[in-house]
């Protein structure tokens, strides 16, 4: 495209000489020709990225039945010995699997930030600075709810280290700069614009993801995404892609929520946050005319949980509570965030709108880790270890050996393996298949179809329109991919 403007603009400019024409450049080349080059921002950003590398032992592969050979068979004790080479009791050897992600280092003394699907049931974390040195990292802290996760490495002389900017301050179109490890290949810099801001894709409960074109791919996750001025204002985490590849959409999380994750993981090793207590859906305008409500403004309140912090305070399901704390509630997605970056034990006024008319409670916010507790006592999951499940359109199972031997799943990779899907389901939507296995649902790990339908059932109770699961295509580890699978409501 260079190569085009700059012909176009060359031939006017040479016959000007002859005639006196003075030719008008387009205004869009002007502007393309005026674009900054990010090279030296690059050069100085760099240090600061780091590769990260992780090692994990898993349960062993097929295991391997002695096929009956004839006793003139040639090298017949050469195939016995190779398939009697498994651990006492005929299991396979366990085996190591490796993976690979970006981090960036927020403090000299050798804090690194990073994403926690990254380290998430990691034996072994090493991280690559920008030089090459390797060094052992261990675990400060992690959050799943935001995907974030801290470490610690030790290093010789102090580390180059960056600062994280004002997310908030991002306008669509502004330039951002990726910078990453992907596929492997350490070092990379991608350029592109902030394409949307406060994207929800049902990742977590406090999505508020920065949407970019700038390239993201397998790797990248964990690593930083700078403003032009030199400031972190996201982590890479996601991308939406049906290839596996970058398509120009990816989702980072904006430094106003890492920034406070992190501050707490760091002083705590673990988060803390606010809770109230209910559990809420978005207003729609059927419901606001039900409820004699003007305008759909607020969060509908669905539940209230006994003994917790809005019990107390007097609020009552079909409550909509449009304030908390002096801050406005304008949607049902606002109010989680709102509550959880309030701190524990402070005493808030919230209003709502009750049967049509304003009303105003104290409540003192408790804390959330604590309400999950309280939450899981009085409503255990079941069905969290059942060996097959039916959800979302299609038929789950553990995986067993035949299934790793029919659809030929790669060693090592743990899940609920799909086993038939709905034509008319929301899973053949997207263009699951059979083979397919789901290692993550809702942003945790998936170990059994239970896993998954608890986590669809969790995405239920927060009116959520999907639930995001992390997929291996045809059960290979080198086909991972995020899919957003619509939760049908009969």
């Amino acid at each position: 495209m260079k190569r085009v403007l700059a012909a176009a603009v060359a031939a006017p400019l040479a016959f000007a000489a002859f005639d006196g024409f003075v030719p008008q450049v387009p205004a869009q080349a002007q502007q393309i020709q005026q674009l900054p080059t990010v090279a030296d921002l690059a050069e100085k950003l760099s240090p600061a990225v780091v590769s990260i590398a992780t090692t994990q032992k898993v349960a062993g592969g097929v295991q391997l039945q002695i096929p009956e050979l004839p006793p003139d068979v040639p090298f017949r004790d050469m195939f016995e010995d190779f398939f009697k080479r498994q651990r006492p009791g005929g299991k396979p050897e366990p085996r190591t699997v490796n993976s690979q992600g970006s981090g960036f280092v927020i403090d000299a003394s050798g804090l690194i930030v990073t994403n926690n699907h990254v380290i998430e049931q990691s034996e072994d974390i090493s991280i690559i600075l920008n030089d090459g040195t390797n060094l052992k990292a261990e675990l400060v802290g992690r959050d799943a709810k935001t995907d974030i996760a801290v470490l610690r490495v030790k290093p010789d002389k102090p580390l180059t280290a960056v600062s994280f900017g004002d997310s908030d301050k991002l306008r669509v179109g502004d330039w951002v700069l990726a910078i990453g490890n992907p596929f492997g290949l350490g070092g990379s810099v991608s350029l592109g614009i902030v394409s949307a801001r406060n994207r929800d894709i049902n990742a977590g409960p406090y999505d508020d993801f920065i949407q970019t074109d700038a390239a993201i791919n397998k790797g990248n996750s964990g690593g930083p995404l700078f403003n032009l001025n030199g400031d972190v204002v996201g982590v890479n985490t996601a991308i939406y892609s049906p290839s596996g590849g970058s398509v120009g959409i990816g989702f980072s999380v904006p430094s106003a929520t890492v920034k406070g994750v992190v501050d707490q993981l760091v002083k705590y090793g673990e988060t803390r946050r606010g809770w109230l207590g209910v559990r809420i859906q978005s207003l729609t305008d059927d419901l606001a005319e039900g409820l004699d409500l003007g305008k759909t403004q607020g969060a509908l309140v669905a539940e209230v949980t006994p003994t917790g912090p809005a019990e107390k305070a007097g609020l009552k399901p079909r409550d909509v509570i449009t304030e908390f704390d002096g801050k406005p509630i304008h949607e049902m997605k606002d109010l989680p965030r709102v509550v959880a970056d309030t701190p524990i034990g402070k005493k808030v006024v919230v209003k709502v709108m009750r049967g049509g008319k304003p009303v105003e409670l104290s409540a003192e916010v408790g804390r959330l880790e604590d309400g999950e507790k309280v939450i899981a006592a009085a409503n255990p999951e079941a069905g969290a270890s059942a060996d097959t499940a039916d959800t979302l359109g299609m038929k789950l199972s553990i995986i067993t050996d035949e299934q790793r031997q029919r659809f030929k799943i790669d060693e090592g990779l743990e899940g609920a393996i799909v086993t038939e899907v709905d034509p008319n389901g929301p899973a053949a939507e997207k263009r699951i298949e059979p083979g397919d296995v789901i290692t993550e649902a809702g942003q945790k790990s998936v170990k059994t179809p239970g896993d998954v339908t608890a986590r669809v059932k969790d995405a239920e109770g927060a009116s959520k329109k999907s639930v995001l699961l992390f997929i291996a295509k045809g059960g290979k580890q080198s086909e991972m991919r995020f899919i957003a699978v619509r939760i049908k409501n009969d």
